[in-house]
C-alpha cells in the first residue's frame, strides 16, 4: 500500500506513460486539424513536416505501448521518440525564425509541397521544403502571444523532454518498465 503522498512507481503503471505520450501527439494533432478544416488555417510547407514529426512522434509511443519492451527496448523507443521530436523541434524553430525576420528578408512563396514532390528531385524539394518560404513566415493564428509554429515548438521540446525522461528511466530501473514482462 502506498503512502498518502508518496510518489507513485511508473514502472508499475504498464503502457500508461507510452499511451500518455502518443494520447499528447493525437490531441495536438486534431488540434491542428481543427485549424485546417474548421477554421480554414491552410497549411504552409513547414507546417505539413512539422505535423510528421508529430505523427512519427506519436507512433513510436503508441507502437512501444503495445509492444512493452522489456528495459533496453524501452529506452530504444524513447529516444528514437526524441530523435523525432528533435526533428520536429528544429523544423518549428525555422518556422520561427522566419516569423521574426524583416518583411524585406522574408523568402519568396515558392511552389506548394506537393507541387514540389511531383516535379522535382526528392534531394532538391527537400532542400528547398526545409529553406521554407514565404507563406511559411505568415502569422495567421496566435494564442498567448505564440504562433502555431511556437507552440508546436514547445510541444516538441515538452515531448522531447519527456521521451529523455522516460529513456532515463527505463536505463535505470533495475527491471522492466511494464507489468509482467
Amino acid at each position: 500500500m502506498r503512502k498518502m503522498g508518496s510518489v507513485p512507481d511508473f514502472r508499475k503503471m504498464g503502457p500508461v506513460p507510452f499511451f500518455l505520450g502518443a494520447l499528447a501527439c493525437a490531441l495536438l494533432l486534431g488540434f491542428g486539424y481543427y485549424l485546417q478544416y474548421a477554421r480554414g488555417l491552410e497549411p504552409c510547407p513547414l507546417c505539413l513536416v512539422q505535423r510528421g514529426f508529430f505523427y512519427a512522434v506519436g507512433v513510436v509511443f503508441i507502437i512501444a505501448a503495445f509492444h512493452r519492451p522489456a528495459r533496453i527496448g524501452a529506452a530504444v523507443y524513447a529516444t528514437l521518440a526524441f530523435l523525432f521530436a528533435a526533428g520536429g523541434a528544429a523544423t518549428a524553430a525555422r518556422q520561427v525564425w522566419l516569423q521574426h525576420l524583416p518583411p524585406d528578408k522574408v523568402p519568396q512563396c515558392g511552389p506548394d509541397l506537393f507541387f514540389m514532390l511531383e516535379n522535382f528531385p526528392l534531394a532538391q524539394a527537400l532542400k528547398k521544403l526545409v529553406a521554407g518560404s514565404g507563406e511559411c513566415a505568415a502569422v495567421d493564428w496566435t494564442f498567448l502571444g505564440l504562433s502555431i509554429a511556437g507552440w508546436s515548438l514547445a510541444w516538441f521540446v515538452v515531448l522531447g523532454c519527456y521521451a529523455l525522461w522516460l529513456a532515463v528511466r527505463a536505463i535505470r530501473s533495475r527491471r522492466s518498465m511494464f507489468l509482467g514482462a
